[in-house]
């Protein structure tokens, strides 16, 4: 991009220059650091799963960067898509308002992005952030740094990108998708429909089968220290990412240590019934040559420990059982006992890094 370069270069002179801008260094972190002084850390995923791995994530390290999918087809994002054939910005919005930090000024932001207008006219349900993301796209013509943009007025705590610079449809061959074919494999289109789906999901692919990766996210995960996976949806956040071979190409070669978050349960639809292993193997299937480290589930939510540890070993991995729900008996996650988790993790696996 070079012809609206200028542009970018007085947006960037009225941009606030104090607490805000200062937490967020190059877009890339909570402060200016001596480098190796944190974990480096790239998270993958989309949704309510990857905000929930972030809110942690930024508690144990200022060298962060989440990888987020761009396949959603529904609400806001999806009629931004439809209407303007932008990324669909939400999964990237919330994933911002997760690196918000936990001060007047970060939580008021995350509000703000957060906030959907309701009215009875075509801006209902659009979310602010969604249509801030997408006027900086328009203004500045790439999809980068609009994002860090976005991300140093808010002083988040890390770095934001898609996984790919196009939109993606998700497509799955489900089983049962039609209740009066309960034996009929049928492919369904768009994440909406995937992870409503009353039938069995076989596998997901994505549309085009081919789609190009953003090359600051594969240069991300192959600079990383540890890379995170989930938690999240997982046929329609979590697996997207080993579909784009850019991205799983680096994921496999990548020196970095990998961690498969667990979701807490079941999600109804889309992976209703699978067990913690379960989970586990159809990852596996979708990407037979990526290896990992560990992974990390609630105790609680594991009923058979021997199985998803037989689960795990086949993808050359540990398991790491750690109280992360909130206390109230949600199947939400607790950002602090998340951290905990991670930070465990990040210094009992493998090297000592240079943070401690």
């Amino acid at each position: 991009m070079t012809a609206r370069t200028p542009r970018l270069n007085r947006l960037r002179r009225v941009m606030p220059e104090g607490r805000a801008a200062g937490r967020q260094a190059g877009a890339r972190g909570a402060k200016p650091r001596r480098r190796g002084a944190q974990p480096k850390v790239v998270a993958l995923g989309g949704g309510m799963g990857l905000s929930a791995s972030l809110a942690a994530l930024r508690r144990i390290t200022g060298d962060l960067t989440a990888v987020v999918t761009v396949a959603d087809d529904g609400g806001s994002s999806g009629r931004l898509r439809d209407e303007l054939g932008v990324l669909p910005p939400g999964d990237l919005r919330k994933a911002l308002a997760a690196l918000c930090g936990d001060d007047d000024w970060g939580q008021t932001w995350a509000r703000v992005i957060q906030h959907r207008f309701q009215s009875k006219g075509e801006l209902h349900e659009h979310a602010v952030g969604n249509l801030l993301i997408v006027a900086l796209w328009e203004q500045l013509g790439d999809h980068v740094q609009a994002l860090d943009l976005v991300g140093r007025l808010l002083g988040a705590h890390g770095r934001v990108l898609p996984m790919s610079a196009v939109p993606l449809e998700l497509q799955a061959l489900v089983k049962g998708h039609a209740p009066e074919r309960p034996e009929a494999v049928d492919t369904v289109r768009g994440q909406v429909a995937v992870a409503l789906t009353p039938g069995e999901v076989q596998s997901v692919h994505l549309a085009p089968n081919d789609p190009p990766a953003v090359p600051e996210a594969v240069e991300a995960v192959l600079d990383a220290d540890w890379v995170v996976l989930g938690p999240g949806s997982w046929f329609s956040s979590v697996i997207p990412h080993l579909l784009v071979p850019e991205l799983l190409d680096a994921l496999i070669r990548t020196k970095a240590r990998r961690v498969l978050s667990l979701n807490l349960a079941p999600q109804p639809g889309e992976t209703e019934g699978f067990s913690p292993q379960r989970h586990v193997e159809v990852l596996g299937r979708h990407a037979p040559k990526l290896a990992l480290d560990v992974v990390l589930a609630d105790e609680a939510a594991v009923p058979d420990r021997d199985l998803l540890t037989d689960a795990a070993k086949r993808l050359g991995a540990a398991v790491e059982l750690a109280p992360v729900a909130r206390p109230d008996g949600s199947p939400r996650h607790d950002p602090e006992l998340l951290a905990a988790a991670y930070d465990r993790i990040f210094r009992m696996h493998g090297r000592i890094g240079p943070w401690r």
